[in-house]
Formats: C-alpha cells, sequence, structure tokens
C-alpha cells in the first residue's frame, strides 16, 4: 500500500476504557491538526465493533493524513473503514463529505 493512501486502526479497548485512550488520541492530534491548518483530510474516526464477540471493543481509524498520530498510538495499517456507524473523534466536521461523498 503507498503510505499516502493508508489508513491506519487501533482497538481502544472496550466501552469502559476507551474514553481514556480517546481523549489521549484527541490530546495529540489536535495540535498537530492546528499546526497542519486544520485540514478536511486529517481526521480520526471511532467506531463500536463486536464481531461476534460479547462485549464491543471500540476501533479508532485514522486517515493517511492523520498518519503520524496513528505511529504515536502504533496502530496498523488498514483498510478505508466503512461509513456506516463511524463517529468522528477529532478533525473537521466537513471531512464526511471529503471522505464518504457517497454518503450525503
Amino acid at each position: 500500500m503507498e503510505k499516502i493512501n493508508t489508513w491506519y486502526s487501533v482497538a481502544l479497548g472496550d466501552g469502559m476504557w476507551s474514553p481514556t485512550i480517546s481523549a489521549q488520541i484527541e490530546e495529540t492530534f489536535l495540535p498537530l491538526f492546528d499546526e497542519a491548518g486544520k485540514p478536511v483530510d486529517m481526521a480520526v474516526f471511532t467506531r463500536s465493533e463486536s464481531e461476534g464477540r460479547l462485549h464491543c471493543e471500540v476501533i479508532a481509524y485514522f486517515s493517511p493524513a492523520a498518519g503520524e498520530v496513528a505511529e504515536v498510538f502504533d496502530a496498523e495499517p488498514c483498510e478505508k473503514p466503512f461509513r456506516a456507524g463511524l463517529g468522528l473523534l477529532a478533525g473537521d466536521p466537513n471531512c464526511w463529505g471529503f471522505f464518504f461523498p457517497e454518503a450525503k
């Protein structure tokens, strides 16, 4: 995969633990986002996923432009996530149309 188009993901744990790590991601992301000029293509999304398990696990998805933040949290390369069920953790709210133009 070409690094410029690579998305990243990391498991944040279940619903009890994920808010702490989510806050750490936001704290790391925001200064870099500001420094970069708040680009619309720099974002972090989250989604609760169960994959057949009893408890859901929260997964964070980092856009390619948020790769520097992804590295801090040891996120692994992944495919671009599907839009369904995603929530924006950090980034410009206008990023939805940028990343998911088909879901207007």
